[in-house]
């Protein structure tokens, strides 16, 4: 099976231990070093309907990934999973 890095963002991920939804995937973090996928990246949860804008994004290590079907991505999370803010850089 053939993916674009595009059709990420339609791609829903799930914890295969616990069923949780993250979400849609929504970025990738690139290790420039070793010059392959470092994370995927799935946006936080909207708080307050998104009036209050959102939580931390989950940051999932490649790693982690299970598997990457057509329209989902399995992740095992074990234990917690690190969330950060999402840095917005302009280059």
């Amino acid at each position: 099976m053939m993916s674009y890095f595009s059709e990420l963002r339609y791609k829903e991920i799930i914890d295969i231990h616990t069923g949780y939804r993250l979400g849609y995937a929504c970025d990738l973090e690139l290790d420039d070093r070793e010059g392959c996928i470092a994370s995927l990246v799935a946006p936080g949860r909207p708080r307050l309907f998104g009036l209050l804008g959102r939580e931390e994004d989950y940051i999932l290590p490649w790693k982690n990934i299970v598997r990457v079907g057509s329209d989902i991505i399995l992740v095992e999370i074990k234990g917690d999973f690190m969330r950060r803010k999402r840095q917005n850089r302009w280059f």
